[in-house]
C-alpha cells in the first residue's frame, strides 16, 4: 500500500491547477484501487459562476477528479516509463450524482479497477463525503504510451 502527496500525484499526471483535482492519494494498491483526497476550497475558479451565492462542485468535475485518481493508480502501476502521460477518457456510464459537494467538503475518491486489457482501463468509482456517496460512475480511459 501507498500513500502519494501532491508532488507524486504531478509527477505520475501532467494536470496542474487550475485542473488538477486531487490533493492527495491514500491507500494505494498497486493495480487494483485506491483513493483520492480532494480538499474543496471556495476559492476554486468554478465557484465563480457555479453558481453565484451558492457554490456546488459541477458533476463533470467529479467524474473527472475519478479519473485523475484512476489515472495516477495506472502509471503507479505501469512505471516510471508512463510518468506524465496524458490518460484519455473513452467512455463515462451510469455517472449518478446523489448529493452536492461544497466548499469545504473533503472528497475521498475511491476508484477500483474493473479490468484492463492492453492501454485501455475501466474503472468504478465513487466519491464520498464524511461516509455518504455523492457521486459514482463506471469509466474507461487509455493511457496514451
Amino acid at each position: 500500500m501507498e500513500l502519494l502527496d501532491i508532488e507524486n500525484i504531478m509527477q505520475s499526471i501532467p494536470h496542474r491547477y487550475p485542473f488538477l483535482l486531487i490533493d492527495k492519494m491514500v491507500e494505494v494498491y498497486l493495480g487494483q484501487s485506491a483513493i483520492g483526497i480532494k480538499n474543496v476550497s471556495v476559492n476554486e475558479p468554478c465557484f465563480q459562476g457555479h453558481f453565484p451565492g451558492k457554490p456546488v462542485m459541477p458533476g463533470v468535475l467529479i467524474i473527472e477528479a475519478m479519473a485523475q485518481t484512476a489515472a495516477v493508480l495506472v502509471v503507479r502501476t505501469l512505471g516510471a516509463e508512463f510518468e506524465g502521460k496524458i490518460v484519455y477518457f473513452m467512455t463515462v456510464e451510469n455517472a449518478k450524482f446523489r448529493k452536492p459537494v461544497v466548499p469545504g467538503d473533503q472528497m475521498r475518491i475511491h476508484v477500483e479497477k474493473e479490468r484492463n486489457r492492453g492501454n485501455v482501463w475501466k474503472f468504478k468509482g465513487v466519491a464520498q463525503v464524511d461516509g455518504n456517496a455523492v457521486a459514482e460512475a463506471v469509466f474507461s480511459a487509455m493511457i496514451m504510451g
